[in-house]
């Protein structure tokens, strides 16, 4: 049996949608740090979440999750299986995140794991802001 080895995970960017361009590469739009709510609950038509990983070998499967304040209930969720058949590979994935309900304001949590282990965690700030009159 070869040996599996555990990726890197390179990079890691939340945002509005990715696009394939005509070259194969990717465009990220509407890269998202924390999320100005003038209404809530806010809903999106969808959240992508793009990861990058590398310097591994074997097959393996990504979970993300986007977790409540209180960092106990998913409101989003995706899983993907892919695989890195050598330690100069690297593979791209996009989790999108379809329909998504943000109840209420706080601190969300974006988890991102490899076969069940935590390898990434960060915080998305939802923060109500008081909407633009209407001229």
């Amino acid at each position: 049996m070869s040996e599996v080895i555990l990726p890197d995970l390179q990079a890691c960017v939340l945002c509005e949608d990715v696009r394939q361009e005509a070259s194969g590469q990717q465009t990220l739009v509407g890269i998202i740090g924390m999320i100005p709510a003038p209404v809530l609950p806010l809903g999106f038509f969808k959240l992508c979440l793009w990861t990058r990983w590398c310097g591994g070998v074997g097959r393996f499967t990504q979970q993300s999750a986007i977790l409540t304040p209180e960092e106990d209930t998913p409101i989003a969720e995706s899983e993907v299986e892919f695989q890195l058949p050598a330690l100069d590979a690297h593979a791209t994935n996009v989790h999108v995140f379809g329909g998504l309900q943000i109840p209420s304001a706080g601190v969300y949590t974006v988890e991102v794991k490899i076969d069940g282990e935590l390898r990434l965690r960060f915080p998305l700030p939802v923060i109500q802001v008081q909407a633009l009159p209407e001229t």
